[in-house]
């Protein structure tokens, strides 16, 4: 597992946006136009604030996690990303073509670090347009050698529900049976 945190300094940036605010607004009392940079401070520090508090983004071998939302890899249909690379914000569209805007303010090397994550691990993902083994440089195979594509996978069962489907059966294997009890009547 991989985790990526916001970077520490919106939080700094912000506070420094508060207290310039503060002191805008103090200089207001004597010449109103000092005002507007209070303002703006407090929407910059604002801005700040939101980037600092992100959630964490967490890249797992199945799943993508952003704060609690798990969105699993073979559920990502495409990638696209942004001119912004920090922060760095990504759209994503989802099996279901549902839309998410990723958005991780981290430094330079962290984003680049996430980017690179995201496209390797997403295998049935256009990125940027592109299909994934024509993105990484795989040769695609010659018309008369080329295998039929897979059928495509639909997700009936949440990934709750698929440990728990998936621990059941390795319970069943192990054990042979996945009732409590043993009534010997049974077995006559």
């Amino acid at each position: 597992m991989t985790r990526y945190l916001p970077a520490r300094h919106y939080l700094w940036l912000g506070i420094t946006a508060v207290v310039l605010a503060v002191f805008s607004g103090w200089v207001g009392w004597e010449s109103r136009l000092a005002f507007i940079p209070a303002l703006l401070f407090v929407l910059t520090a604002a801005f700040l604030f939101l980037m600092a508090f992100r959630p964490a983004i967490e890249i797992h071998e199945g799943y993508l996690s952003i704060g609690r939302r798990i969105i699993p890899w073979m559920d990502i249909r495409r990638l696209d990303r942004t001119g912004w690379i920090s922060p760095l914000i990504v759209r994503i569209t989802l099996f279901d073509d549902s839309r998410l805007v990723l958005v991780y303010p981290g430094d330079l090397d962290s984003c680049n670090s996430l980017l690179r994550h995201l496209r390797r691990r997403s295998r049935d993902a256009l990125i940027d347009g592109i299909p994934y083994r024509q993105y990484w440089g795989e040769v695609l195979a010659a018309g008369a050698e080329r295998k039929p594509a897979p059928p495509p996978r639909y997700r009936i069962l949440k990934p709750e529900d698929e440990a728990e489907v998936e621990r059941l059966y390795q319970r069943l294997k192990t054990v042979g049976n996945l009732d409590q009890k043993k009534n010997s009547t049974d077995e006559k």
